[in-house]
């Protein structure tokens, strides 16, 4: 007999077996064959029936959370004004855990660098929620900030704007194709001040940030300008020849993928001005047309627009 299931070795028929989680193994005790591999932790195999018992029986503390002020890893006093069995809380008891919760709270967050977090937190949850980015970036973002707050290099600066800094490094870390602009907006934070906060982050805390491909870029003004897989297609072979020849070195990726549509847009005939491009792509025309230029010339295209 094998599987989960199993309630004795097929080996030596002991019935002694062995639930190993940190080895995700099913093993016996007698014999030592490994029955079952890559067993998963279901959770605790007990129940409690009161706080004491559930404290005795808990195998661990809750998950580090780093989108949390306190890192999720304080007691908490829930809003419920129920006791363990479900029962409701005399009205003398209720006003006992107001008081507590209201100094629970000011107590947590007693220093001025964890009132910093309870406010950039937030705002990076925001922020990150309105871009659409999933919680392990979240969770990536708000580790970097705690880095910064560490190494001081907050003071002076604006918390919106580190946040919005912090956010993109880590967008750019993960080759999440998120732009400048879109988290500009998001975070109602200028581009030009998102991108010093971001630069001095990366320098001083040393963050190794990839150079974006433009690829990355591609699929998502292709959507929002309507273009084929075709368009597409050949938008990503120009940037692949482009980053070969060493051609866009130092150019923003944005500004190359959205050259790049706009010469494959022509070629199969579904032509879309510059204008419209640099509005999808948050650059200006001029930048569009300067990467024409130059992608036109050193990969001798043959094309007039």
């Amino acid at each position: 007999m094998s599987g989960m299931g199993a309630t004795k070795c097929p080996e030596c028929s002991s019935k002694r077996l062995i639930r190993d989680y940190e080895k995700g193994e099913l093993l016996c005790a007698q014999c030592g064959l490994i029955i079952v591999e890559n067993i998963h932790d279901s959770g605790p195999e007990w129940r409690a029936f009161d706080a004491e018992q559930k404290e005795k029986r808990a195998h661990s503390g809750a998950p580090i959370r780093y989108m949390r002020p306190n890192k999720g890893l304080v007691t908490e006093i829930d809003q419920y004004n129920r006791d363990i069995r479900g029962g409701k809380i005399s009205p003398k008891k209720q006003a006992q855990l107001y008081r507590m919760r209201k100094w629970h709270k000011r107590v947590s967050i007693a220093t001025s660098m964890e009132r910093n977090l309870v406010i950039a937190l937030a705002e990076l949850d925001r922020v990150a929620s309105s871009l659409g980015l999933p919680e392990n970036i979240k969770e990536s973002a708000a580790l970097l900030y705690r880095r910064a707050v560490k190494a001081e290099l907050i003071r002076g600066r604006l918390i919106e704007s580190v946040v919005a800094a912090v956010i993109y490094a880590i967008c750019r870390i993960q080759g999440i194709p998120r732009t400048l602009d879109e988290i500009a907006k998001a975070s109602g934070i200028e581009k030009k001040e998102i991108g010093r906060a971001y630069r001095f982050i990366k320098t001083e805390l040393e963050v190794s940030v990839p150079l974006t491909d433009p690829s990355q870029y591609v699929p998502k003004f292709a959507s929002a300008l309507r273009l084929g897989g075709q368009v597409q297609e050949e938008a990503v072979k120009l940037i692949k020849k482009s980053l070969k020849k060493g051609l866009i070195s130092g150019r923003g990726p944005t500004g190359v993928a959205a050259a790049a549509l706009y010469i494959a847009s022509a070629l199969f005939g579904e032509k879309r001005t510059q204008k419209e491009v640099a509005d999808v792509a948050g650059v200006t025309e001029v930048t569009i047309r300067n990467r024409y230029r130059e992608l036109k010339k050193e990969l001798g295209l043959k094309i007039n627009l």
